[in-house]
């Protein structure tokens, strides 16, 4: 699947969005300079419908109906990433998608879920899955679709079984 083809993706499910993150720190060009802003203790460069496209992709569909879940494996201490990471959760949350945590440190039994996946249109006609394959420093390899929707559906069902509100897990870790 190209890029462009996984890009497409999000202007055509129908319902529902989920993705499961499993890894504690991604290679992503496109963050390099907000995650040094970030270790530098800069200003958070604005990110919103207006500044973001994702954003703006999330806002408008949430608006038309349609779900973002997000499932967050983590692991204590949090990795740098994740703590950078855990912002941009807060902006997702304010256009519509919903993220949860799930504290490996709590569900050691979980620590083996994935590799990352998106699951769209679950338990839907036409539902459809996508993994995400990454090497050992987090950069993407590629992305394919699977025709495994059952072990879609099963890790999706553990995560969430084990999974609170971002707002539950920041409020858990305040000083």
């Amino acid at each position: 699947m190209t890029p462009e083809e996984f890009d497409a993706v999000f202007d055509t499910f129908q319902t529902s969005a989920f993705r499961l993150e499993t890894l504690q720190s991604y290679a992503i060009s496109a963050e390099d300079a907000w995650l040094r802003a970030f270790r530098e203790g800069l200003p958070r460069p604005e990110r919103s419908i207006r500044t973001s496209a994702w954003l703006r992709r999330i806002a408008v569909t949430t608006m038309a109906g349609k779900s973002w879940i997000r499932v967050r494996l983590v692991r204590h201490p949090l990795s740098e990433y994740l703590r950078y990471e855990i912002l941009s959760y807060i902006e997702s949350a304010a256009v519509g998608e919903e993220t949860r945590i799930v504290d490996l440190d709590l569900y050691p039994h979980l620590k083996d879920l994935g590799p990352d996946f998106w699951y769209f249109d679950a338990d839907e006609p036409g539902e459809f899955a996508i993994v995400m394959l990454y090497d050992p420093d987090g950069n993407i390899l590629h992305c394919e679709q699977t025709t495994e929707l059952n072990w879609c559906r099963e890790q999706r069902e553990a995560a969430l079984s084990c999974s609170i509100s971002l707002a539950e897990y920041l409020a858990s870790r305040a000083p």
